[in-house]
């Protein structure tokens, strides 16, 4: 499929294709004429991309990440990935924790502004 139907599948914007592709975490065959062509399995890993990205994983963790993620599916073994995952989890509770406590801070403000 082109760009524009990965597009239209995955809710994902032709210019997020493009950077998934850029920081090797998406990748595509090309035409005779230069155009993007990507196997179906694409849908799929655009959603697990931008989940990854809306959990707070940056570019270089998810793009380290999906391979270990799609041995352990294919039953190979990834030994890393738990602890790896775990450390993940951690940092993204610290991070919760601390837009909680700016959340009850911006609270405090708006609750003595009225």
């Amino acid at each position: 499929m082109r760009i524009g139907e990965l597009s239209a599948r995955s809710g994902a914007s032709p210019r997020s294709l493009r950077y998934y592709e850029e920081r090797g975490l998406l990748t595509s065959e090309r035409t005779a004429g230069g155009h993007r062509e990507y196997g179906e399995d694409a849908v799929e890993r655009v959603d697990r991309v931008q989940c990854l990205l809306g959990a707070g994983l940056n570019t270089e963790t998810i793009r380290e990440l999906l391979p270990c993620v799609y041995a352990q599916e294919r039953g190979d073994p990834a030994p890393d990935l738990l602890d790896w995952l775990c450390a993940e989890r951690v940092r993204v509770s610290e991070a919760i924790r601390g837009l909680e406590h700016t959340r009850q801070a911006l609270d405090q403000v708006i609750a003595n502004a009225r």
